[in-house]
């Protein structure tokens, strides 16, 4: 059983065709191609989907995080990291398995009343998200041109709108431009890397020791998993490869579930690296220097500019804005498979993005400071993920679902481990929320 909004998108653009095309002489085992020719037709859903691992939630979490206690907290980004490799992977599993996204399966096998609080848990997910997002690319825009956050906000609408044009080419030119725009962001992260000449061995030692320093580092913890481990996406990815390649031959579908594995890996690899220097730069500059309070973006930018020199504080800004405006795009993508998805109804995406703005228009004019409020959309992310997560294992190690791609043994049980790990920390959060701890 596949949905139309698939067969839309591969039938879509000669481009896409030809990447289809491609990738089933591969997956026949008959081509002479070299192994970069090989991989390429394979590479684009996981590229989309590790967008929303380096978005301008991601900034504040992250630099909060490196500004506020150093390197210590460098070990939650690659533990949340490896976790994402893991998740991205069987939400892309079960698309190529089943022929539908994670909301599909589950307006398919779970009663009614569920799927309706589902669909209400997901869509105030997406609400946060798009707050994140919306608010970066409207302080990118501030940061770079002088523009006022409400006429920012308005551009970043527009910019989304013109990237999200392209899906009517089919999926490959998305694909390229997402692509890009990370290319653009792990480019200026090298290069603030390279400026800030972080100390490697005390980063080597925090990112595989595990530790914490009391309730607030442990709420930064959070909020860096919230913002590495996104729930929009966990339902978004199983929509883009449901589609994109359709085999039904077991040895070919083993063979294009392998291939989408090392999409993952590629992609997530790069969010990982992004995600790790920002809390690099902001612990060898704020911290080192004793700036302990330097959270928001704003500082940051302006910090910069007398520790770096003024090319770090204009790379900073410029990903930011990348980020924002790339961000924002997947973010109503995700919106649209969870509306069609959960409740089989399809509304345009210029309304969609209308309606899902509303909360950040409403923040900006305000004048709610934004990134102690990006800060908490992720915390708001994070408490979401339960509700993706527990779904896609629960279809995942199903064999009457899943078939020959069913997890293993071993994958089900790191996965579970995974679940009952963010569930029992945001269980601490609510316990902190509720007893005034932060």
């Amino acid at each position: 059983m596949r949905s139309e909004s698939s067969k839309i998108a591969v039938n879509g653009g000669e481009e896409s065709r030809g990447t289809v095309r491609a990738a089933n002489e591969v997956l026949s085992g008959h081509t002479r191609r070299g192994l970069l020719r090989r991989v390429l037709p394979f590479l684009g859903p996981a590229f989309i989907a590790s967008v929303a691992y380096i978005d301008p939630g991601n900034f504040s979490t992250n630099i909060q995080g490196g500004a506020s206690f150093g390197y210590l907290l460098l070990w939650v980004i690659v533990a949340s990291n490896l976790m994402a490799m893991l998740i991205q992977a069987l939400s892309a599993k079960l698309g190529i398995a089943t022929g539908l996204n994670l909301p599909e399966m589950c307006r398919t096998y779970f009663p009614r009343p569920v799927v309706w609080a589902m669909w209400l848990l997901a869509e105030i997910v997406a609400m946060a998200t798009d707050l994140a997002e919306f608010l970066g690319a409207a302080v990118g825009f501030q940061l770079l041109f002088h523009i006022p956050l409400l006429l920012g906000g308005l551009l970043t609408a527009i910019v989304t709108f013109l990237i999200l044009g392209l899906e009517r080419y089919g999926f490959r030119p998305l694909e390229a431009v997402i692509s890009a725009l990370v290319g653009i962001i792990a480019l200026c992260y090298v290069i603030e890397t390279i400026l800030v000449r972080p100390a490697w061995g005390t980063i080597a030692y925090h990112a595989l020791v595990p530790q914490f320093a009391g309730p607030e580092s442990i709420l930064l913890a959070s909020g860096i998993l919230g913002a590495t481990v996104m729930p929009h996406v966990i339902y978004l990815h199983s929509a883009l490869t449901q589609g994109r390649i359709v085999v039904r031959d077991p040895v070919r579908l083993k063979r294009l579930f392998r291939y989408e594995l090392l999409d993952v890996l590629i992609a997530m690899g790069i969010a990982g690296f992004v995600n790790a220097a920002m809390l690099i730069m902001a612990a060898g500059t704020f911290f080192q220097a004793g700036l302990r309070q330097v959270g928001t973006l704003e500082e940051a930018y302006r910090t910069l500019q007398p520790l770096l020199g003024s090319a770090a504080s204009w790379v900073f800004a410029i990903s930011l804005l990348i980020s924002g405006l790339s961000s924002s795009t997947v973010g109503t993508m995700s919106g649209q498979v969870i509306m069609q998805g959960f409740l089989h109804r399809q509304i345009p995406v210029w309304l969609r993005r209308l309606v899902t703005m509303l909360p950040s228009l409403l923040v900006i004019m305000l004048g709610l400071e934004p990134t102690r409020t990006l800060v908490i959309s992720q915390v708001v992310l994070s408490f979401g993920i339960p509700f993706a997560l527990v779904p896609l294992i629960l279809f995942t190690q199903r064999h009457d679902i899943m078939g020959i791609l069913v997890n293993s043994r071993l994958t089900t049980i790191l996965a579970w481990l995974v679940a009952g790990l963010i569930i029992a920390l945001n269980v601490f959060l609510l316990y902190q929320v509720f007893t005034g701890g932060w």
